[in-house]
């Protein structure tokens, strides 16, 4: 499942939320920290992991 990164404005603090597919376009998380809702997502590093075949 993909791990999101948001930022939050009320407090300025940082924090990841594991959500699947669906469930990132139904709802938009709250601060952990303050329960604001002013939050937004950052960029994230993305990898993928793959087997060569050789």
């Amino acid at each position: 499942m993909p791990n999101y990164d948001f930022y939050c404005k009320n407090c300025k603090k940082t924090f990841s939320v594991i959500l699947t597919l669906a469930e990132y376009e139904k709802r938009h998380p709250s601060c952990p920290k303050c329960k604001g809702r002013k939050v937004e997502q950052k960029p994230a590093a993305f990898f993928a992991v793959t087997s060569k075949k050789s």
